[in-house]
Order: C-alpha cells, then structure tokens, then sequence
C-alpha cells in the first residue's frame, strides 16, 4: 500500500492487475482558500494554497485492491503497455 503522491516522473499502477488510470484516492488536505462573494452572496474559490496534504489510502478502481498500488517511472509504464514496444517472439 502506498501513502505517497507520484510526481511527475512516476505513476501509480496496480500490481494486481496492471490498471495505470482508475484509483480511488482518500486524502486530506489543508488549504487556504481565497473566496470571493458576489453581492448575491454566491462565492468563488479565486486561489488555493495547499498547506499540507495527507494520503490515507489508493486502491485500485478496477480490482478493489489497495495492497498491490505501486509507483512506477512514467516511461517505464508507458513502455510496458505499448505493444509495439515489445519484441515480438521468433
């Protein structure tokens, strides 16, 4: 099970069942948020700071499992979903 973000060079994938794009994600996040109201008082979130973020869980969409999420560097995921990348058998 993973409490971390990818950054940009990584992604999550499921080691269970290879999914890279359907995660449930459960987190907290503390922000500062700068509304702006209008004059009939319905708002508009204008800026967001994020002051700090906590992941509890990632479990797979597709499978259910949050025990087998894995990060993964982009290229390499993206080199094993590709057909063509892979060399074909003699």
């Amino acid at each position: 099970m993973t409490s971390q973000l990818p950054d940009a060079t990584q992604r999550w994938r499921c080691g269970g069942c290879g999914n890279l794009t359907r995660f449930d994600v459960t987190r907290t996040r503390q922000t500062t948020e700068f509304w702006h109201f209008d004059l009939a008082g319905e708002h508009t979130v204008e800026s967001t700071d994020v002051k700090g973020e906590f992941v509890a869980s990632v479990s797979c969409r597709w499978c259910g499992r949050d025990d087998a999420i894995e990060i993964v560097d982009r290229n390499e995921a993206a080199l094993s979903e590709d057909p063509t990348s892979q060399s074909p058998s003699d």
